[in-house]
């Protein structure tokens, strides 16, 4: 797991950038258009699920950079 840090951390921060521009993006009606199906049952799913994306990207960094109760290497 110790080499994956990077790369989980990595997609925690697109997760939550992703999330986060998407609802400033949809505040002036603008859209990702790879992220469109997400506001096709509504606009209100289309919201917790960015929502949710932020909060899973957060976690996943939070997990990523935490140390686990693992002992550091000398």
């Amino acid at each position: 797991m110790t080499q994956n840090k990077g790369i989980s951390a990595l997609i925690g921060f697109l997760l939550a950038g992703f999330g986060f521009l998407s609802i400033i993006l949809s505040m002036i009606g603008l859209k990702f258009s790879f992220l469109t199906w997400i506001d096709a049952p509504g606009s209100l799913f289309g919201f917790v699920v960015k929502i949710a994306m932020i909060l899973a990207g957060f976690v996943i960094i939070y997990l990523s950079l935490s140390n686990n109760g693992a002992e550091d290497e000398e």
